[in-house]
């Protein structure tokens, strides 16, 4: 199988943790924090928001612990001293990028034998090694050999197979939207597959998205198959959208384009929480993005261009009394203006 207008990425292995894969934005996160702890600059407000970080998901705790196993033995060695020998610039002065990198072969040290092969059957390793993938904030289009075309959005992997039966995408992680091709090839079935179960196209344009236990499909021409794993098909019409698990299907909902506004680098506000906007917003933007409690039932409404969420972050106190505060570059919240 083979696609054109594609621009691959290398692909690279994954960060480990104690034998555990986890994701690059949190190796990444996790690589700021020890450059920062080391550096001697850091405040007792910054250490505070480090524990925060560390407590926040149960991988940001893996991969630091990880680290304090690896460097345990330049505890006795003064900061800077120890930030030089763990790391092969000798001037901390360089670009963050390149001393996060260096940092980052932490998360590598010592994965081998079992652990590293059990991790392979993770979701963030599939997503790793999958035959298209998009990192936190790009997307890419793709068109296969049958001229269907493709759009992956923020986050998301894909495995395409294509034999003589049928035509199959497997959807790893994150959302895509589909144009079926027009060809001879259109004889075999053309599916997607996710955790949940399979999609099939009847001559149509959609999009699938792979939630946490659930695949949401939207259909906007035409119409699809849902066939949950453990449960009966049904038909998907033009302008109706679903979310299935293994087991049944959701509510039948209406949608139009704007739920693909994400594919014109848009995301559209339409009454929203501002909770609700911070979630979806966090998919495109690498770090920690959180919402006070205070501030979270605000609703609001506009569009916004989707290729820059620092200006996205810097347009919201226009509209609601808010104030974001930027703890780090992968610490934003937001709260209620003073």
């Amino acid at each position: 199988m083979t696609a054109i207008n594609v621009t691959a990425n290398p692909k690279k292995a994954a960060p480990l943790a104690s034998g555990r894969v986890i994701s690059d934005d949190t190796a990444n996160v996790a690589a700021d924090w020890l450059t920062l702890l080391m550096s001697g600059d850091a405040t007792d407000a910054d250490r505070e928001r480090w524990q925060q970080w560390r407590k926040a998901q149960p991988d940001n705790e893996l991969a630091w612990q990880h680290i304090e196993a690896v460097t345990g033995r330049f505890r006795s060695l003064p900061a800077q001293a120890a930030y030089q020998s763990l790391s092969p610039l000798a001037n901390p002065a360089l670009a963050a990028p390149q001393r996060r990198k260096a940092i980052r072969t932490l998360l590598w040290f010592g994965a081998v034998g079992v652990a590293g092969t059990l991790a392979t059957r993770t979701q963030t390793w599939q997503q790793t090694v999958a035959d298209y993938r998009t990192a936190t904030g790009e997307q890419r289009s793709l068109t296969l050999d049958d001229g269907t075309r493709i759009t992956l959005n923020t986050a998301s992997a894909i495995n395409v197979r294509f034999d003589q039966q049928r035509r199959l995408v497997r959807l790893v992680a994150g959302e895509m939207m589909i144009v079926t091709g027009h060809s001879a090839a259109e004889e075999r079935p053309f599916i997607i597959e996710t955790a949940e179960g399979a999609v099939r196209a009847l001559g149509t344009e959609f999009t699938v998205r792979q939630r946490q236990g659930s695949t949401t499909a939207t259909v906007l021409e035409s119409k699809v198959e849902i066939t949950p794993a453990h449960a009966s098909s049904y038909l998907l019409n033009a302008g109706e959208g679903i979310t299935f698990t293994r087991d049944g299907l959701g509510e039948l909902v209406s949608v139009d384009r704007q739920s693909t506004a994400w594919t014109r680098q848009q995301i559209i506000a339409d009454n929203v929480r501002l909770a609700d906007f911070v979630s979806e917003l966090s998919r495109y933007r690498v770090g920690v993005m959180l919402c006070d409690p205070a501030v979270a039932e605000l609703r609001f409404s506009g569009v916004f261009p989707l290729g820059d969420t620092d200006r996205i972050l810097a347009m919201l106190p226009n509209t609601l009394p808010i104030q974001v505060r930027l703890r780090t570059r992968y610490w934003v919240t937001l709260e209620a203006a003073t």
